[in-house]
């Protein structure tokens, strides 16, 4: 096979994940889904509730964001310990209105690992091994805040978020059908459980395992270019700044790779991308399609061997993927997955306020 028509379907093999985690129905679409489950939920809240839940789609409140403690970084919006069962469902049913199976399991995993968090951080300052620990953070499963940015519609433009630590989700809809799905963080401490009940869960195993599944198949020559540094860096590069842009030295380009290696790419890339809804994921592929798949670069940084601390991002003319395990001894994920233009909806808020009138 050629490589040209390898680049032709070289993330095929995104699209058909993504639609196999769930058909795309006009009516269906997950715009109209996310805006009846928020609407439901913002009907269910007293008025001091949805006063604390509500912020302006134009305001400065929107790109907020991080994915430290809520100690280390104050958040707004609406607790989900503060809401009353029937409300936490409401809440449960918009964040998978906007997220795959996966990426909802993913997501409520992680805030359930504070709770293994807590523990270990409550272990070590027992035995007096660690200064961090004991700070006492707050490890609480349900210390995360719901956000919507103007009002739910199929028909205009709103926003809503999810976050706390390690969970930062944003999704903006313009005109209500054109939706913005990014940042998009997840993070997992520990990465690997190794002790207790939970021994063995590694809720972010899979972005590490493609990672390496790609890193494995290039020969030396290529591994030369796609191996950036030889020490990891301490965390993502990008961190929590509001505007990005791409960052330099690329890696090795998707057009330097043969067939199957782009196949180990494409797997990577649907890892991030098939944690959002059906419809979102094809959306981000297309984007990325239309700006030229053989553009998307990987790169890696730090030793090759398990355990070790590591730092790999794909990067492409639209977006960036950054991930990295270095803390605890590289035990403690960050990941990321950035738009460019896109996220916080950016590009697409500016193109409506251009076009209708306020």
């Amino acid at each position: 096979m050629t490589r040209h028509i390898n680049s032709r379907f070289v993330f095929a093999a995104v699209v058909v994940s993504a639609l196999a985690a769930g058909a795309i129905v006009a009516a269906e679409r997950s715009s109209a889904s996310m805006a009846a489950a928020a609407t439901a939920f913002l009907n269910s809240l007293t008025p001091e509730q949805r006063r604390q839940v509500s912020f302006p789609v134009a305001g400065d409140e929107i790109t907020h964001w991080h994915f430290i403690p809520t100690e280390m970084f104050p958040r707004k919006g609406l607790l989900v310990r503060d809401m009353t069962p029937p409300q936490r469902a409401l809440a449960h049913d918009l964040l998978k209105a906007g997220l795959s199976q996966r990426g909802y399991m993913t997501a409520t995993q992680i805030m359930d690992l504070e709770t293994v968090l807590g523990a270990l951080e409550a272990s070590r300052r027992a035995r007096g091994t660690s200064a961090e620990a004991a700070r006492a953070l707050e490890r609480d499963p349900q210390k995360y805040f719901f956000s919507v940015f103007g009002t739910p519609s199929t028909k205009d433009t709103w926003g809503w978020r999810v976050e706390g630590h390690h969970v930062s989700l944003h999704f903006t809809v313009v005109n209500g059908t054109i939706v913005a799905a990014a940042p998009t963080f997840f993070g997992s401490n520990p990465a690997e459980v190794r002790e207790g009940a939970k021994k063995g869960l590694r809720l972010l195993g899979p972005e590490e395992d493609a990672a390496r599944a790609l890193l494995e198949s290039l020969d030396a020559s290529q591994r030369a270019t796609a191996i950036i540094k030889a020490d990891a860096p301490g965390d993502l590069l990008t961190m929590a700044n509001v505007k990005i842009d791409p960052l330099s030295p690329q890696g090795l380009a998707a057009s330097a790779m043969t067939g199957s290696q782009r196949a180990l790419l494409t797997r990577l890339v649907d890892v991030y991308a098939g944690y959002m809804a059906a419809d979102i994921a094809v959306a981000r592929v297309e984007r990325l399609k239309k700006a030229g798949e053989d553009k998307v670069a990987f790169a890696w940084a730090g030793p090759i061997e398990r355990g070790q601390k590591h730092y790999y991002r794909v990067q492409g003319p639209t977006f960036l993927i950054e991930y990295d395990n270095t803390q605890d001894d590289a035990n403690h994920i960050h990941s990321v997955w950035r738009d460019f233009d896109g996220d916080f909806g950016r590009d697409l808020l500016r193109e409506h306020l251009r076009t209708v009138q306020h």
